[in-house]
């Protein structure tokens, strides 16, 4: 998968907006940092789902579609992680 720079570039700037908003959205306070990390992978994740499986072609830049599924993504990304992170505390806890 060779993807251009500027377009790494800008799914970072891209995926740390949307992590930020996706940490408000889903109501977490795990971190700053933490989110926008998430919000990257889930920006990275959800442009190839929407490039590659949904053939939705302008996820290339930053851009009101590119923010959408990197939101999305993110949100997805956040998710997953509170499930991993509750079920490995749960069992801590014990």
């Amino acid at each position: 998968m060779d993807i251009p720079q500027m377009t790494l570039v800008a799914w970072v700037v891209v995926g740390a907006i949307a992590g930020f908003l996706a940490s408000e959205i889903m109501g977490t306070r795990e971190g700053l940092v933490l989110m926008i990390v998430l919000g990257i992978v889930g920006a990275i994740v959800g442009g190839w789902i929407a490039s590659d499986i949904f053939k939705i072609a302008d996820v290339t830049g930053i851009n009101l579609t590119s923010i959408i599924v990197a939101l999305v993504g993110a949100v997805v990304v956040i998710f997953v992680w509170q499930q991993v992170g509750g079920r490995r505390r749960s069992y801590s806890r014990r």
